[in-house]
């Protein structure tokens, strides 16, 4: 009934990979906890998880006739096997 996100923890690329293109949902977590809504993500979720009557806002207000889903993963340092949890820097 409600497609709001979910998250998947698995250091398997291939089982992420075929989760996040058979779940239904608007918001998609690999090896982080559902994305925290911003702006430019399609934040209501799918289905019966969408705000008020017309669901036009944010992008989907632009596009209504697509369905976006944002991706969001994070993997450990094959070298290491450690998790960087900081945010992406320009170096």
């Amino acid at each position: 009934q409600f497609g709001n996100g979910t998250a998947i923890f698995t250091r398997d690329g291939g089982v992420a990979r075929q989760f996040q293109y058979e779940v239904n949902v608007g918001m998609v977590g690999v090896n982080v906890p559902i994305p925290v809504p911003v702006s430019y993500y399609s934040f209501g979720g799918w289905k019966a998880s969408l705000f008020g009557d017309q669901h036009m806002y944010g992008p989907e207000g632009i596009n209504f006739f697509t369905r976006g889903k944002v991706v969001t993963s994070r993997w450990p340092d094959p070298r290491t096997s450690q998790v960087d949890l900081g945010f992406p820097q320009n170096r």
